[in-house]
């Protein structure tokens, strides 16, 4: 299944009322904004949540865009580059009052496979710099993310090229497919939790 498809179910879903949410939740993919990046490793995070918000409105903070999935859940993309990625986080977490527990944040992985997806509840930053951001912004790591893995360069010295280059055209099936999964891994976190997502989603 499509990015987009899986995204048309989970509104469906909505719409039909399987599912209810809790207190506001937030889903945040990370990125860096403006056409020059938008087709890049590194903007996986953006990928998901475009997806799911591919027919909502779309609303600009002063460090990030939202949009609302539901009246419960707004999905963002901070306007920052990516090293600053907190700055719209924090701001979302503030005007909505998103308990960190309650903010899931998506991002490229360079040490998971290509198209490996992995939930955690919580963990470090493993030396990503949008997570390093966010936990600093929030002052804490406690807040569930998910990464989508990309794979890693032939050289680790060519890391920043690797990630701000685009997928090969050989492996561009496979985030597709990832994306849809991930996708559908969101919707579950935000109406089933966390561990749902890790049993149903991690690879």
């Amino acid at each position: 299944m499509s990015a987009a498809g899986a995204a048309a179910m989970t509104k469906k879903a909505m719409r039909r009322g399987e599912k209810s949410f809790a207190p506001i939740k937030a889903i945040v993919g990370l990125g860096n904004p403006g056409a020059r990046y938008a087709h890049t490793r590194h903007n996986v995070g953006f990928w998901v949540v475009d997806a799911l918000g591919k027919d909502a409105q779309w609303h600009a903070f002063e460090f990030c865009t939202w949009c609302r999935f539901s009246d419960d859940l707004v999905l963002v993309k901070p306007l920052t580059y990516m090293n600053k990625s907190g700055l719209g986080v924090a701001e979302v977490v503030r005007c909505f009052e998103v308990a960190r527990a309650d903010v899931l944040v998506v991002v490229d992985d360079v040490y998971l496979s290509l198209g490996q997806l992995r939930f955690r509840r919580t963990g470090s930053h493993g030396g990503h710099n949008g997570l390093r951001s966010v936990e600093g912004a929030l002052g804490a790591a406690d807040f569930p993310r998910l990464r989508v893995g990309i794979g890693q360069p032939a050289r680790l010295d060519g890391m920043i090229d690797y990630v701000l280059g685009e997928f090969m055209s050989e492996d561009r099936d496979v985030i597709t497919d990832a994306v849809g999964q991930a996708v559908k891994g969101a919707f579950c976190w935000a109406t089933e939790g966390i561990e749902r997502a890790m049993n149903q989603y991690n690879m």
